[in-house]
């Protein structure tokens, strides 16, 4: 058995279920979906985890949320945008909130606007009024920003991610 096998395991079910829950429960109606802050867990994910694992703790908990809010026709994208979008950030830095990851958040952005955006102009076969959408998928890319650097910021105080590795 690879080393950590079962702590990455563990790890990615707590950032899934962080995911769904910060994208469920803490979001406000907007377009025709919602704009939620569980982006942030989807960066950190991908800061701490495995790429794998980072992977599935962000599609599985985008597309739980989906599923169970009653927005399931946006689960295809999310399973898509939000597996992609780890793979933007670094876990090989010490710190959480390194260059890299700040310049991840860049791809991070556009993939969200620009996939969401496309995803919804091609199930709708209109490219004029998923444009309405934009202003909510900007705000998500906002706050959900602003937490990964708050929460990056304080892990890295506490030296979160040293302690993270020596389990």
């Amino acid at each position: 058995m690879r080393k950590g096998y079962i702590k990455y395991l563990c790890m990615s079910g707590i950032f899934a279920a962080l995911i769904f829950v910060t994208t469920a429960y803490l979001h406000i109606p907007s377009h025709t979906g919602y704009t939620h802050i569980g982006d942030a867990f989807i960066y950190l994910a991908g800061c701490l985890l495995p790429t794998p694992y980072a992977i599935f703790a962000g599609s599985a908990g985008a597309m739980l949320a989906d599923c169970l809010t009653g927005f399931a026709i946006w689960a295809p994208a999310s399973v898509l945008i939000k597996g992609i979008t780890v793979l933007f950030f670094s876990r090989k830095h010490a710190r959480i909130i390194a260059v890299q990851n700040i310049l991840a958040l860049i791809p991070a952005w556009i993939l969200c606007i620009g996939g969401y955006y496309i995803y919804e102009a091609l199930v709708t076969q209109n490219f004029i009024v998923p444009l309405a959408g934009i202003p909510g998928y900007i705000t998500q890319c906002f706050l959900s920003t602003l937490l990964f650097i708050i929460i990056g910021l304080i892990f890295d105080k506490l030296h979160l991610k040293e302690k993270f590795y020596d389990i």
